[in-house]
């Protein structure tokens, strides 16, 4: 369960629609479950516009960078804790409770964010409320896959996932209808605590997991549970399956061993197992080195690079790329079947570099061309307001927007666009005189005619993030490990995953610093070729494999085509294949030939036949009549041209058959040599 689940066909989601018609029920159970996956989504959201009023609220979270990161970073770690705490719960108190518990430490931690009245009691809130989503990230997907009927199970837990993207799209919207309201940011933080609260009440009506009262040898009430979701005739088949799943589960519990660190130490010792340990950790660890989590932890503040210093601005703007993850996730659910799980992966990755080394380009663009820094604009505000970095700067002269905002102050534009501006010092008190003359603020980025370039390339990465590397990886990690260590094996890879969120969060801020913008996005890029050559290397493709296939592959090793060992047979029909592509190339330049020089003849001879001029001849004679006319004086004066391969290209340019008699011949030894060589 930890490494997710594949997902559903067209046909599932159609079957579904139709039974969820015919009992309500379950699909209020699966929606009141999959609130989970929308807590999740909103809490990845909700930050990175509340940490935009955050700054302005405390002055140390503005001027210290990794204050910021680590308000955004510690729901990371609470959510990996989080996930732990929730595997032990969900065996031990069962699915419900365990979703209840998340609700509630998700609602503390979200009142003690909204009333918080210092940073450091808002890292407290964001540790309480990560918790509550790892836990809630672990249960809500069980609970859904464990309480749905079989044939629609997919469909169902793809809710999940979609509420998911759905939440973070929600969170943006609630940012931008807060912008204007007291409190900014505490509303913000503190509207997440509704849908706990939400789920909270929802789930006090609903039952337990029917598997997990089996387990716990409650059979007659897991005969009711399934009584209110199947049809009559089905409930005594559904049954008889749970008590052979449960049974063979057991079994293989028992096979892999008993505690965390003898099923660890059995994985390790597979060969197997660790093969798909490789792939799945590789594709978990990408899909975070990326760098998609900036983007959504930090979309606004990236705005703000790209030089829109307004956060109602930045907030509308980081709702399209929230917005075009909801399109990509529904991409991916209709494709992912029809062209495969590695395919998908390597596509994104390609689009994924394209679009960070492009941004990157357009970073550095935009700080090579900041605004200058005015001296006649810097005393304007009064002496006692200027940038006390500037002003004992060596070559004030020298000094633009960017090189202002490095010294940690504050850049008042002109109100003229991109003319020279204010460097002064960064306090409310000067921000606010500067925007009392109408100009703005700048604090993160620059102004720039390219900056909504940056917001374009923005939401090309997302395209090209959320249908491949967005939730390919998940679908692998549910797919290529042995079933006796897939639970295992996927908290690992999910460990994983939240590690590496975990390190790209706390460091953004703190490398964009150190390297600007443009070196970052480049960083990323380079991070993300590693991944390609990664996922090519070890990741194969599984579309349409069954389990014991997929075994089977891995345990013969896996490699790409090209460094495949192939057998004799196998190398013999690659010869043969490439002779065969030889001809066919040989046969397209004559056809292509013929097809460019050909018409121009035909007209000629229709022409001279209606002059009555025409005289049927075959090639050669063509090539005899010219030769004749030459030897005759007849062709013409001779060409001044000093070298033979000038006296060529013009009697060829005068007779284009020679040119057509001559390359349709020497194709021949063009299939001679390649022959040679091969």
């Amino acid at each position: 369960m930890e490494g997710g689940h594949p997902p559903a066909s067209k046909t599932e989601f159609t079957e579904c629609w139709r039974t969820t018609w015919k009992t309500p029920y379950i699909m209020r159970l699966a929606l009141s479950a999959g609130i989970g996956g929308l807590l999740f989504g909103y809490d990845t959201g909700v930050i990175s516009g509340a940490l935009l009023y955050i700054r302005e609220d405390f002055h140390e979270v503005d001027k210290k960078t990794w204050l910021q990161e680590t308000i955004v970073s510690m729901a990371v770690a609470g959510a990996i804790i989080g996930a732990a705490i929730g595997g032990w719960m969900n065996d031990a108190l069962g699915r419900k409770k365990s979703i209840l518990a998340a609700d509630f430490v998700f609602f503390i931690g979200a009142i003690v964010m909204a009333v918080a009245p210092a940073p450091w009691v808002i890292i407290i809130g964001r540790i309480l409320v990560g918790l509550g989503v790892g836990m809630a990230s672990m249960t809500s997907p069980l609970y859904i896959s464990e309480a749905s009927p079989a044939r629609i199970r997919g469909a169902l837990v793809s809710t999940n996932g979609f509420l998911i993207t759905g939440g973070q799209f929600l969170s943006y919207l609630i940012n931008l209808a807060f912008t204007k309201a007291p409190g900014t940011w505490r509303w913000m933080l503190g509207v997440a605590g509704v849908p706990a609260l939400v789920q909270f009440v929802l789930m006090l009506s609903l039952p337990e997991s029917p598997r997990w009262l089996y387990r716990e040898n409650k059979a007659d009430e897991a005969r009711a549970i399934l009584e209110k979701i199947y049809p009559a005739k089905e409930v005594e088949r559904e049954m008889q399956a749970l008590h052979e799943s449960v049974q063979a589960e057991k079994a293989e519990e028992g096979a892999a061993g008993e505690g965390v660190l003898a099923r660890l130490k059995g994985a390790l010792n597979n060969p197997v197992v660790r093969r798909g340990l490789y792939a799945g950790i590789t594709v978990q660890v990408a899909q975070q080195f990326v760098g998609i989590n900036t983007v959504m932890y930090y979309s606004p503040t990236i705005v703000q690079f790209a030089g829109f210093a307004s956060n109602q601005t930045a907030l509308a703007l980081s709702l399209i790329t929230s917005g075009l993850n909801v399109v990509g996730t529904v991409i991916s659910m209709c494709f992912i079947d029809r062209y495969g799980r590695r395919r998908l992966m390597i596509i994104s990755m390609i689009g994924i570099i394209t679009c960070l080394v492009v941004l990157s380009g357009v970073f550095f663009q935009a700080a090579s061309h900041a605004p200058r820094i005015s001296n006649l604009e810097s005393t304007h505000f009064g002496s006692n307001s200027t940038c006390s970095a500037y002003v004992s700067a060596p070559n004030p002269g020298s000094w633009n927007c960017m090189t202002c905002l490095k010294a940690e102050c504050g850049f008042c534009a002109n109100k003229v666009n991109f003319a020279p501006g204010a460097c002064l010092a960064s306090n409310d008190e000067i921000r606010s005189s500067c925007r009392g003359e109408h100009r703005v603020w700048y604090t993160k980025g620059c102004p720039s005619k390219v900056g909504f370039f940056a917001v374009i390339l923005l939401g090309l990465y997302i395209i090209v993030y959320a249908p491949g590397m967005g939730t390919v990886p998940w679908i692998v990690n549910s797919e290529i490990y042995p079933l006796k260590y897939r639970g295992t094996c996927g908290g690992i890879a999910a460990v994983a995953n939240w590690s590496a969120n975990l390190i790209v969060s706390e460091t953004f801020l703190t490398l964009t610093h150190a390297l600007g913008s443009a070196g970052t996005f480049l960083l990323f890029a380079g991070f993300s070729v590693i991944g390609l050559v990664a996922i090519y290397m070890l990741v194969p493709e599984t579309k349409g494999m069954q389990f014991e296939e997929v075994e089977k592959l891995l345990q013969k090793g896996f490699r790409p085509k090209p460094f495949a060992p192939k057998s004799k047979e196998v190398a013999k029909n690659e010869h043969l294949t490439a002779k065969k592509n030889t001809c066919l190339f040989a046969a397209c330049v004559c056809i292509l030939f013929i097809k460019t020089t050909w018409p121009s003849y035909i007209i000629n001879t229709w022409n001279a036949y209606r002059n009555e001029t025409y005289k049927p001849v075959n090639a050669v004679g063509i090539v005899m009549q010219w030769i004749k006319k030459e030897e005759n004086g007849q062709g013409g004066d001779p060409p001044s041209s000093k070298t033979e391969f000038t006296v060529c290209w013009r009697t060829t340019w005068r007779t284009p058959d020679i040119m057509h008699l001559a390359l349709s011949a020497v194709i021949g030894g063009l299939l001679f040599g390649y022959d040679t060589g091969d």
